[in-house]
This record gives C-alpha cells, structure tokens and sequence, in this order.
C-alpha cells in the first residue's frame, strides 16, 4: 500500500469540510475521487500535501505519517500535484515551467549557483536534459521555447503535469486535469495519464468528467458534504444507487 488515510477530519471553524474518511491506495493504481461541489475533494489533497494540516486522522505514504511535515518535504517524500486553477509561469518558457518542477532534486545550493563552479554548471545542464525529457513525454518537445502564457489550454495543462514529474513523484495528484478541454485535448490527457502509471506512478485524479473517470480509474472514491458514502469499481459505481442520488444522477448514464 502507498498512501493510507486514516479517520481523516478537517474543520474550518464550525464548518466540516472532510468528515472521519479512510483511503487505500495501492502501489501503481489510477484512482479517482468524485464527488459533488463543495464535497471535500481538494480538502483531501490539501491536507495530503501539508497545504492543511488534519483536524484529526492521520496520513500515511509507504508508512511514513506525513502530518505536521511541510509541503517541500512532502513533495521530497514522493507526492506531486497540479492544481484545479492552472499555476504556470506564464512569463517563462515551456522548458523553464519543469526546470523550476526540478529544483526539489538539486543539491548545488545558492551559493554553487550564483558563482557556477563546475558542479552548478553540469546540473542545470542535467536538469534541463531532463526536463526537455519530460516535455517530449508530454508531446510539447516542439513547444519547448513558447512561453507558458501563448500555449493552448491544453497544452498549459499538460505542461502542468510535466512540471510535477520533474520532482520523480511515486504519487502524483491531479485535480480536475481535464476541466475546460475539448474532447480531443481530454483524449490525449487519458494516454498521458496512462503513459504516467505505466512508468510505475500512482495517480490520484479528482475529476467531474465521468467518461475520463469510467475510462481509465482502477477505483473509485465518492466523497458528498465531506463523508465517504462509496469505493469501489467503477462499475460497481456507477450502480450505486446513493451515488446516482448524491451527484452522477442522469449524467452517469450518458458517461457510460
């Protein structure tokens, strides 16, 4: 198992956002949380990556407790995120966006920087092999010189992921990635987000498009007001009468 979470609670004053929840995620897996707004989906990764710290409950990766640690460390543990609001820098090209997703891994320091001693100077060259690397993984090997903000939206979001590969996550959390795409975009997300598990990491994807959900999760979460009401296949899902109830509803039928 690589991520545990154990009776996970957090308040916000007298509001309960996530309420006494357990997660298991196995090594390797495509798991999705779904759930209505407002249901407590980002909360989770929130406190996953030490943004929030736990009411209560406790979080593990390959069971290391990950509360009270502070997102760098977090992110040095294994875990990358991208966000449901797109945070490029839109005023750095391409290749820079995953350089920057690099930094966790150096080990030259500021000083090895500002004077470029030998060392300095063959790391940036590693990390900018690397992260052309990944732009290539991503399908923007061409875009790697275009600045983030003149990128399609599509591309903004995949460049997104690329950056947090560069951190070499065994966990890398998605939020909504496909939100906004057009159906080819979405459909060149689901391959990527394949390739990704295929080298052996572990996705996590909040998500409201039920076709991407149904398509390419292993498991499935459904949080409503905070509380866990089903895990399960996504076939054994999808016939959850509370489920339909709480949020797929008539649109689950038409995902399938």
């Amino acid at each position: 198992m690589l991520l545990q979470i154990k009776n996970l609670t957090k308040k916000f004053g007298g509001l309960t956002a996530v309420d006494n929840i357990d997660i298991a995620i196995n090594n390797g897996e495509i798991a999705s949380i779904i759930g209505p707004n407002g249901a407590g989906k980002t909360t989770v990764f929130n406190c996953i990556t030490g943004i929030y710290q736990p009411s209560s409950g406790e979080i593990f990766l390959k069971g290391n407790k990950l509360n009270g640690l502070r997102p760098h460390k977090i992110t040095r543990m294994g875990i990358a995120r991208t966000f449901q609001n797109i945070r490029l820098f839109a005023e750095m090209t391409a290749i820079e966006n995953v350089m920057i997703g690099r930094h966790i891994k150096t080990e030259t320091g500021i000083l090895g920087a500002v004077i470029k001693n030998s060392r300095a100077v063959k790391e940036e060259r590693d990390i900018s092999s690397k992260a052309m690397d990944l732009l290539e993984f991503a399908g923007l090997r061409k875009k790697a010189s275009i600045w983030a903000r003149n990128l399609s939206y599509g591309d903004q979001r995949r460049l997104e992921i690329a950056r947090a590969l560069a951190s070499e996550p065994r966990l890398l959390l998605l939020d909504e990635p496909a939100a906004g795409m057009n159906p080819k975009e979405t459909e060149t997300l689901m391959e990527l987000i394949k390739s990704i598990r295929q080298k052996g990491i572990t996705i996590i994807l909040i998500e409201h498009d039920m076709k991407v959900v149904m398509a390419i999760s292993e498991r499935v979460v459904v949080l409503d007001y905070g509380v866990k009401i089903a895990e399960g296949l996504p076939e054994e899902i999808k016939k959850n009468t509370m489920v339909i109830e709480a949020y797929l509803g008539k649109e689950l039928y038409r995902a399938s």
